[in-house]
């Protein structure tokens, strides 16, 4: 049996490779044409196409700076941060705020002296 299969197989072997090398023959040129076209003639149109879909879908760009909103912000606090030291260095704060420390101190003999004097 062995004696049968072996010649068959190289035979098989021997055809498959002719019918591959035949194949190759005919789909190389196919081949090549084909990487020609694409390099030269479809590429580009891809290219160009999917250029303008971007161009034509791109969002219209904004007037004004980003970064606009954030400066403003800053200049506003930096605003109210003046006003604030402006206001805490009022000249009768002082004062006022000496009175109720004052009132909050504990009582000493000198201020008890004081009281019963009248």
């Amino acid at each position: 049996m062995t004696g049968r299969v072996v010649p068959a197989a190289q035979q098989a072997r021997t055809v498959t490779a002719d019918r591959v090398m035949v194949a190759r023959g005919w789909s190389a040129p196919r081949l090549q044409r084909a990487g020609r076209y694409v390099e030269s003639d479809l590429g580009p149109r891809v290219g160009s196409f999917l250029s303008n879909t971007g161009r034509r879908i791109e969002p219209a760009r904004r007037s004004r700076r980003p970064g606009r909103n954030a400066m403003m912000a800053m200049a506003a606090m930096a605003a109210v941060g003046a006003v604030g030291a402006m206001a805490s260095r009022r000249p009768g704060r002082h004062a006022a705020q000496d009175d109720v420390i004052e009132s909050l101190r504990e009582p000493t003999p000198a201020d008890a002296e004081r009281v019963d004097a009248p």
